[in-house]
């Protein structure tokens, strides 16, 4: 089966190229470097030509709100117009656990791609996931006021990105869901206690102050909007495990 996974280059896109490999299939990794723009549509035809499934793992340069609902609404549009053109028959994209509820304009832009998706009239699948563990580090830095993170008290099931490819990858295989599913780490944490011992486990000398007012990423936080809001499917890699590899 010939897969193009649109951000095939990055962090959890040449994880799922990797694994699609593993399997047998012709995983194509697409992206700007590779000649294909989303935004422009160069290189679509040609590298869509005969695949049967698209993974659209692509991501805005710019999280401004304007800049990234114009690159989720243009990417996607272009995208799902040659899909048509070329006969694939399952669009694949990873969103956000809690997009349609924290108040943020990049989790609005998510939403804006997600109905596209939706109503696009051909197979799609929607994989919505938590936090991944390797942001833990970034974010404490945009937490980080004077030298002290501020963290609100909520509950939070990060993934590991490995976990996020291998999800990934095996709904793009299978028959389209025409649905979205919810993809989590195996633990629930603290928000504020996970940060405090991700820095302490690298000797980061940073207080984390857990603060219910404190923001994520700009964006205002209730307890429960960092973890699946119903059944969903869990990962394997424990924090620890995770922690060990990267060291």
């Amino acid at each position: 089966m010939k897969i193009v996974v649109i951000g095939g280059t990055g962090l959890v896109g040449s994880q799922v190229v990797d694994n699609l490999r593993e399997h047998g299939h012709e995983a194509v990794a697409a992206a700007p470097q590779t000649g294909v723009n989303t935004l422009t549509g160069e290189g679509l035809p040609e590298v869509l030509e005969g695949a049967q499934v698209v993974v659209d793992l692509s991501n805005s340069p710019s999280f401004a709100e304007k800049d990234v609902t114009s690159f989720f609404r243009t990417s996607t549009t272009n995208l799902l117009e040659a899909e048509a053109k070329a006969g694939v028959q399952h669009h694949v994209i990873l969103s956000i656990v809690g997009a349609d509820g924290i108040d943020s304009g990049y989790m609005r832009a998510k939403i804006v791609q997600e109905d596209l998706v939706k109503a696009s009239g051909s197979g799609w699948s929607i994989v919505r996931s938590t936090q991944f563990l390797e942001f833990l580090g970034s974010i404490a830095d945009t937490a980080t006021v004077d030298g002290v993170v501020h963290i609100a008290p909520v509950r939070f099931q990060p993934i590991a990105s490995a976990d996020v490819a291998r999800f990934v990858a095996r709904t793009a295989v299978g028959t389209p869901l025409n649905a979205t599913i919810e993809i989590a780490g195996p633990e629930t944490f603290g928000f504020d206690e996970i940060v405090r011992q991700h820095l302490a486990s690298k000797d980061d000398p940073r207080e984390v102050r857990t603060d219910p007012s404190a923001t994520y990423f700009g964006a205002a936080l209730q307890d429960g909007e960092l973890v699946p809001h119903g059944e969903a499917l869990l990962g394997e890699v424990s924090y620890e495990q995770w922690r060990k590899a990267q060291a």
